[in-house]
């Protein structure tokens, strides 16, 4: 496959979690095909997988399940002067 953005052959499918929204709202997909080019280093989306998460998106509700997950957050080390 070769990559939009360069053209050089190569390109590699990689699969992962994105989330959208917060509190309430998260939603989080995952196994989302994300596009890699190890010539250039750019990661895209195609356009199917984009509507695709619309789609998951918009239909939320009746697509999404449960599921507990534990959230951390990340905070910044202060530095010592």
């Amino acid at each position: 496959m070769n990559c939009d953005v360069c053209g050089q052959q190569g390109t590699r499918v990689r699969k992962i979690s994105r989330a959208y929204g917060k509190g309430d709202n998260l939603l989080v997909i995952e196994n989302i095909p994300l596009i890699s080019c190890p010539n250039c280093g750019a990661s895209y989306f195609t356009a199917q997988t984009l509507h695709e998460i619309d789609r998951i998106k918009a239909n939320r509700r009746s697509i999404a399940i449960e599921c507990p997950v534990k959230v951390a957050h990340f905070s910044e080390l202060e530095q010592a002067s």
